[in-house]
Parts: C-alpha cells; structure tokens; sequence
C-alpha cells in the first residue's frame, strides 16, 4: 500500500505557490522565509507532500531553545536538575493546507518533531511551542501538551511524555 503522504526537509523542488492554511502570516512564512531561515541555520522547515500529487499540503519548524526552569509548572520542576532553564526543541510554526485539515496531518507533523528531537544528538527535555491562538491552544493540549506557568499561549511536552503519547 502507498502512503498518501510524505515527510520530508523543504527543498527548491517544492512548489508552496498554492499552499493555503487560512492563516496569511503562516502561508507567507511557507513560501518566502522558510528557504531562508533553513539556509541560515535559524530553522529547519519539512513539509508533508502529497504522494499522488507532490503538492506540499503541511508543514512545521523547529529549532533550537531553552526553557527557564522557574516556567515550569511545578510538579515538573521538582524532578528536574535545578539548572536555571532545560535544554529544548521549539516548533514554530506548524500549518495544514486547508483543503487537507482534518485528515490528522497535524498530529502526524507533531509526532514527526518528536522523532527528530528525540535521535538528535544535543539532548532536549521537551518539545515547545508558541500557540498563535485559543484553537492553537487547544489542539496543542489535545496532544498532550501543557502551559508554562504564567503563558497561557506557550506550552510544552517532555520528549518522555511525546514517546508516550504521540509515537504509541
């Protein structure tokens, strides 16, 4: 059986003309800013296309960050060294075209992230994200993540928790 879509790293190859989540700033990103931020290292972008098509139909960032201890909650914290802030990976940005919403591709995006940042050699505790919106919000904590104390947009997963819930 063949899958319906792949992932991989965004290259010149990929046409993101017609790529449309709903959201300008995050379709902007996709065809502009993206090849840039990869080439300088800023990010790395991969993108789900579309097997049957080969038109790029999702896509997320990632890269390297911190988070500051003392924003964790504190059920966390306490089992963590008490180094000021823990090694991380950011997601951010992360889009579906819309056309392809619904099909769980936003999951499978996620699950993707957590993969890398799991066999990345740098050691990361947690996958974070800047949620742009409350539907943002809430898909993260659908799949498990939390909010770091006193963000309410920023949330967080520990690499152990996403082995758990978004690769079982």
């Amino acid at each position: 059986m063949t899958a319906l879509f792949r992932l991989e790293a965004l290259a010149s190859q990929h046409d993101r003309s017609a790529f449309t989540s709903g959201d300008s700033r995050l379709d902007l990103y996709l065809q502009t800013q993206a090849t840039q931020d990869s080439r300088r290292r800023i990010a790395n972008c991969f993108v789900a296309v579309e097997t049957a098509t080969q038109q790029v139909v999702a896509y997320y960032t990632i890269a390297s960050a911190s988070v500051s201890t003392a924003d964790l909650p504190p059920e966390d914290a306490k089992r963590l060294p008490r180094y000021p802030t823990m090694p991380a990976v950011r997601i951010g940005r992360l889009a579906v075209d819309r056309r392809y919403q619904g099909r769980g591709l936003g999951k499978s995006l996620l699950a993707d992230a957590a993969v890398k940042a799991i066999a990345a050699a740098p050691a990361s505790f947690a996958l974070l994200v800047d949620a742009k919106d409350d539907q943002a919000v809430n898909f993260y904590k659908h799949h498990g993540f939390r909010q770091l104390v006193g963000m309410p947009r920023v949330l967080f997963l520990p690499l152990a928790t996403a082995e758990k819930l978004l690769l079982a």
